[in-house]
């Protein structure tokens, strides 16, 4: 109970409320301070890790001043909605926060007024085209009299070193960046206490580790390891044990940019992961962020690394590793999908570039939670190099960022080219020192691992040419660029126990199956031929003594030559490159197949590092002047009016900013017991909300779909459950065991990759 006078003179009694609750009596609904005390806490622990709790705090006990509004409480007691007014914005209850904020501390003020007014509808633009902020900070609200003094009157804090470094640079950049990672501190605060309050249920739900759960995971790794043995005493072998010494070695130096340069088949993934958990051990940084370039094949890194912890999950410890796909982030924000949104509070994050990325430059609430928890972590970029040339500027300055004042250690991982660090012609590069350099000696190692002639096909090879190519071989792989592509070639051949189809068509849990059989058939010698897209490039340990790859780029070439002769057991695999019929529905690949084509043809090793190089020359150092085509970098400006000096344009950064302009819509498919039991699961959710835990298995159950052709199917092929998940009605009519999805319109509308 509280006096609404903030001078301490007799007043009414009232009761403030933060939250009501359907389910429990009125006596039990949220009190406002307890919220903002709360809030206040877990803010300030999330903005600690990067050295600014106090402005943490501050945010958390400021955001929701505007509930202290008489109009606010009122709306609560005839409606008993908190959600409602929070979301409709029927009451502005942020408003007054951010105002009270730039009142208070004046120009830097601002700073926290961002993520306050932005707290459930996200970061606003300020600059000269959408001056949102500028109307919020003009706007009327309601008096907020009824807050108290100890929570109104609080003492500027100290600029921190982060702040006062990018002011003294005049570095707008920079400051943007703060203002993110202090809204993620926020929002997630703001989320984690009102979840604590409106789903108890939930919130238990949240997993919790050891202290020592880096150690345990990097004790079951060298177990892994060893049970592994090595294999036959190869030159492949003898070199996978070389980086992964050198790894463990690397590990031991200070945080920081690094890049772990190894060709395919040299096994990067445990190593990196040997790097990163000795790493963060060593340096007490708080998790493993490992970032796949491709939604389609998470999974099976993921799959990898579940191995590896199977036997601290076995006696009882919660599962260390998160998958994030960016499937089932809905498109629409609710109070229920923002308190379900991933939060990367887990040892192990496993996700994709789109994710991360987009995450970086989001200004949604539900896509920001996990930005602060990438502060102080060890980041594994897989493939660093494949990123779309229009966004390399803006990735590369967050990257930049993220290691220089937010704790943070990034590997560029690549099987190519460290073709995203700095040199002469590439300015905008990342400076990787001479020490970070996590293998010594990438020419010799890409010698010794050299066991693959890679050889181009003069003619255009048709689809019933290539197929017969296909069919002459006993164990070969053939890698297309797009679903269509593979599903229709995959029906040439024809089903068999010998045929094999993997794609994104498929939903994850299916292709780890088709895997499995593909695996066993190749270790036992059996005919095995496999029609598959760039989803197996990454991650997938499968050895093959003759791979076709459809052009693409240099470094998809690459890694196509990656799965043939893996394991050195031939004295020479054939890789063999090859135009497709279908090139002129690729235009999506075009840049990269043209860069790659020409490389080829001037270079006789197209996988030396010379060859490479030219091709990374090609399509990324001489294109400098597209790295930030949609001018990201140029909507963060320092302004010189005293009442908007942050001329910021979050909102339109987060539309502009797609690294793939369709990244479709997902349908979830009940395929097998498991995934019918979890769509089951999924109709039945309390209150329509799903638990994370849920969401995170049915990840492996979904199949991405171009938006149009998903609109055409909806209400005929799927329905939409709560409003939000497309779940496959009749999966025996849409949905084949031999290519997945089978929608009414043909291969081309399923082009995606």
């Amino acid at each position: 109970m509280k006096t609404s006078a903030r001078d301490g003179t007799a007043s009414r009694t009232i009761r403030f409320l933060a939250h009501t609750h359907a389910d429990r009596p009125r006596e039990e609904w949220q009190q406002l301070e307890d919220h903002l005390e709360g809030v206040a806490v877990l803010a300030e622990r999330n903005a600690a890790v990067f050295e600014c709790g106090e402005w943490g705090r501050l945010a958390g006990l400021w955001h929701d001043l505007g509930k202290y509004s008489e109009a606010f409480q009122a709306y609560l007691e005839a409606t008993h909605d908190t959600h409602q007014a929070e979301i409709a914005g029927r009451v502005d209850h942020s408003t007054a926060g951010a105002k009270h904020a730039v009142d208070k501390l004046g120009i830097l003020g601002h700073l926290i007024a961002f993520p306050i007014a932005g707290h459930h509808s996200g970061l606003l633009n300020a600059n000269a085209n959408g001056a949102c902020m500028r109307s919020r900070l003009v706007k009327k609200v309601e008096p907020y009299d009824g807050a108290p003094e100890h929570i109104i009157d609080q003492p500027t804090p100290p600029l921190p070193r982060i702040l006062a470094e990018a002011m003294r640079r005049r570095d707008p950049f920079a400051v943007g960046f703060f203002v993110r990672m202090l809204f993620s501190a926020l929002v997630d605060a703001d989320f984690l206490d009102t979840e604590r309050f409106m789903n108890e249920r939930r919130a238990a739900w949240r997993e919790e580790w050891p202290e020592d759960v880096l150690p345990q995971m990097a004790a079951a790794l060298a177990g892994h390891i060893s049970s592994l043995g090595g294999g036959a005493a190869t030159s492949v072998n003898r070199e996978r044990r070389h980086v992964l010494e050198s790894c463990l070695q690397a590990a031991r130096r200070p945080p920081g940019l690094y890049s772990l340069t190894v060709p395919t088949g040299g096994g990067k993934t445990l190593s990196s992961l040997a790097f990163a958990l000795s790493h963060a051990i060593e340096h007490g940084l708080r998790r493993i962020i490992y970032v796949v370039p491709f939604t389609s094949i998470i999974e099976q890194n993921a799959d990898v690394f579940r191995k590896v912890v199977a036997p601290l999950v076995a006696a009882g410890m919660a599962d260390p590793i998160v998958e994030h796909h960016s499937n089932l982030d809905p498109d629409q924000e609710t109070e229920g999908s923002r308190l379900a949104a991933e939060n990367w509070d887990a040892p192990l994050i496993v996700t994709t570039s789109v994710q991360f990325y987009e995450s970086l430059f989001a200004n949604r609430t539900s896509r920001c939670r996990k930005l602060h928890n990438m502060a102080r972590s060890v980041i594994i970029l897989d493939e660093a190099q494949a990123l779309p040339v229009e966004f390399l500027a803006p990735c590369l300055r967050a990257l930049d960022e993220l290691t220089e004042n937010y704790g943070a250690t990034v590997v560029l991982c690549t099987a190519t080219q460290p073709a995203i660090q700095r040199r002469e012609d590439f300015p905008i590069g990342l400076v990787v020192g001479r020490d970070n350099e996590i293998v010594p000696d990438p020419e010799r190692l890409f010698e010794e691992l050299k066991r693959v002639e890679v050889t181009t096909e003069p003619d255009t090879l048709t689809d019933d040419l290539l197929a017969d190519r296909l069919l002459a071989q006993d164990q070969v792989l053939c890698i297309v660029n797009t679903r269509g592509h593979a599903r229709g070639l995959a029906e040439i051949l024809g089903e068999s126990e010998e045929h094999f189809h993997l794609s994104a068509l498929m939903c994850p849990a299916h292709r780890s199956q088709q895997l499995g059989h593909i695996v066993s058939r190749l270790e036992d010698g059996l005919p095995c031929r496999v029609v598959a897209t760039r989803l197996i490039e990454a991650g997938v340990d499968v050895d093959f003594p003759v791979v076709f790859r459809s052009l693409a780029g240099l470094d998809s070439i690459a890694q196509a030559a990656g799965r043939c002769n893996r394991n050195g057991r031939l004295a020479k695999g054939e890789t063999v490159v090859f135009r497709s019929e279908h090139v002129d529905r690729e235009r999506f690949a075009a840049a990269t197949a043209d860069a790659a084509a020409q490389t080829l043809a001037g270079h006789e090793n197209a996988l030396s590092l010379e060859a490479i190089e030219a091709y990374f020359r090609l399509y990324f150092w001489d294109q400098y002047h597209r790295t930030d085509a949609k001018a990201v970098l140029d909507e963060f400006h320092l302004g010189r009016e005293r009442d908007l000096p942050f001329l910021f344009g979050f909102a339109r950064v987060a539309a502009e900013f797609k690294l793939i302009e369709d990244t479709g819509k997902p349908v979830i498919v009940p395929w097998g017991v498991e995934g019918e039991k979890l769509c089951d699961e999924l109709r039945s959710a309390w209150s329509g909300v799903p638990s994370m835990d849920l969401v995170r298995r049915l990840q492996r159950y979904t199949v991405q779909v171009p938006e149009r052709l998903w609109r055409r199917n909806l209400n005929q092929a799927f329905e939409l459950v709560h409003g939000q998940y497309a779940v496959l009605v009749f999966p025996d009519r849409h949905y084949s065991e031999w290519t997945g999805l089978r929608l009414p319109d043909g291969p081309a509308d399923l082009l995606m990759t």
